[in-house]
């Protein structure tokens, strides 16, 4: 059963990965167990794990926030055994390291950015990057035949795969469109990249969209500024003189007020 300080946090939590789910990942708890969560991780384009469906669980002691979840992953990936317990510095096997201000959230993104590495660890295991694709394709396939998935996600068992809340397109720098995965030739020929791979390549598509945003401001202001110019030379003077001369009485105006208030009361 959940502590008071587990339940109110979970809690929260989940109001949180609500308004603000994190790339690629989803996840919800038990209706019975607010202990125990259900997520999917969606393989990042290019990666081996592209267009991957995953469902694993967390399962959250009592004295959460406090200590650190066990961590399952049900669907085969070709990086983790199914239904082991997965030993990363965000689990269980780590409770020295565990950050009580980490959340479900960081967990599952932890996760992720683990995946996507080649460390090996309890509960991994060693392959290729063409046996990890075979595994992703047949994915949500496998899901879909698994009661504990269709009970946690009814609405994501549909014919072909469904896209989280948020498939990282903000991420990237770019709006949501038709997946291109795996259309280049050289995604087949390259090693799936690690987490800070991915992650440098998120702040260089942001970088560059911020740049070109920026040139873009830019280049809509120059138009007013120069070619503009000599159409209202006429009214800018105009405005200019306005301007001084409104200066001048208005500060005349204040001292005649200044002058009557001080006579007025003079005389009484």
């Amino acid at each position: 059963m959940a502590s008071k300080a587990a339940y109110k946090r979970l809690t929260k939590e989940y109001v949180n990965m609500q308004k603000e789910p994190p790339p690629f990942v989803w996840a919800i708890p038990d209706e019975k167990n607010i202990l125990t969560w259900n997520y999917i991780i969606r393989g990042p384009p290019d990666s081996p794990f592209a267009g991957g469906e995953y469902h694993g669980v967390l399962m959250f002691p009592s004295e959460y926030p406090f200590k650190p979840p066990g961590i399952k992953m049900y669907t085969p990936s070709g990086r983790f055994q199914p239904d082991k317990k997965i030993c990363f510095s965000m689990s269980d096997f780590h409770p020295g390291s565990w950050n009580p201000a980490w959340s479900v959230a960081t967990i599952l993104t932890g996760l992720l950015s683990f995946m996507l590495s080649d460390e090996l660890t309890t509960g991994s295991v060693t392959s290729s990057d063409s046996d990890k694709r075979a595994y992703a394709a047949r994915s949500h396939a496998w899901n879909l035949s698994q009661r504990k998935f269709r009970e946690a996600f009814p609405e994501f068992c549909t014919p072909n795969p469904r896209d989280l809340p948020n498939m990282g397109e903000k991420e990237r720098g770019k709006p949501p469109a038709p997946e291109t995965t795996n259309t280049s030739p050289s995604v087949s020929a390259s090693p799936a990249p690690t987490g800070s791979q991915v992650s440098h390549r998120t702040n260089a598509v942001l970088l560059d969209a911020t740049a070109s945003q920026s040139g873009r401001a830019s280049s809509a202001v120059q138009p007013s500024q120069g070619g503009d110019k000599p159409k209202g030379t006429g009214a800018g003077w105009a405005d200019a003189w306005r301007q001084i001369i409104w200066e001048k009485w208005r500060w005349g105006l204040l001292i005649a007020l200044a002058v009557i208030v001080s006579r007025v009361s003079s005389s009484n």
